[in-house]
Formats: C-alpha cells, structure tokens, sequence
C-alpha cells in the first residue's frame, strides 16, 4: 500500500511564490511516475504537471508553463512542485498521484493512470 502526504500548501500574495512536497511511503517510489493536480472548487481536477520514475522527463499543463517546476528526490521519497507568479486562478486544493506501474521512463498525462492519491492541500492565492 502506498501513503502519499502533500505538504506546503498554505495562503500566498498573488505573484507569491509555494513548494509543495509529497512524500511516499510504501513500495519503491523510484519506480512511480509522480504528479500533480489541482482542483478548484466546482471544477474538475486536472494535471497541472508530471515527471518520469527517473526525474529526466517532464510534462506541464499549459496554464502552469514557465511558472512551475516539478522535480523529484528519489532518495527522499519526495516529488516537488515550485510555484512562481500565482495568481487566482491557481487557487486548488493540489493533490500528488503516484503511478506504480509506468513501465517506461515518461511522465503519465491521463488521471486514470494513477493508482494512489494524496489527501490534498489547499493553495489559496489572495489579490
């Protein structure tokens, strides 16, 4: 069974900047395509970025380009999400997801490919 916990969240000036975090516990998360996803309320969730077991490849909605990074450290169990120059409209409960059966180094851009999920935490972005 695999435990993910989003950390970071929290209340930021529009053009603020946040990192969440997530970390694993439970199988081999160096072996997980990672990613992150945002739901605002009355909205559907959606990806807002992803990243290969390996951390070279990368994937960005195109809301997020330029502004986000995700990254990962496989020896902390942990995959990052840096957000720069947030505005309202970044404003979600974030969620990590973890897919435990990406069998190739590329990140998974379809919700229905991850098998676990965070509880969440809200970002709220204030103008």
């Amino acid at each position: 069974q695999v435990q993910l916990v989003e950390s970071g969240g929290g209340l930021v000036q529009a053009g603020g900047s946040l990192r969440l975090s997530c970390t694993a516990s439970g199988g081999t998360f160096s072996t997980y395509a990672m990613g992150w996803f945002r739901q605002a309320r009355g909205k559907e969730r959606d990806l807002v970025a992803a990243i290969s077991w390996s951390g070279r490849n990368t994937y960005y909605g195109d809301s997020v380009k330029g502004r986000f990074t995700i990254s990962r450290d496989n020896d902390k169990n942990t995959v990052y999400l840096e957000m720069n120059m947030l505005s309202g409209e970044d404003t979600a409960v974030y969620y990590c997801a973890a897919d435990i059966w990406s069998n190739t180094d590329r990140p998974t851009r379809v919700i229905g490919g991850y098998d676990y999920w965070g509880q969440g935490t809200q970002v709220t972005v204030s103008s």
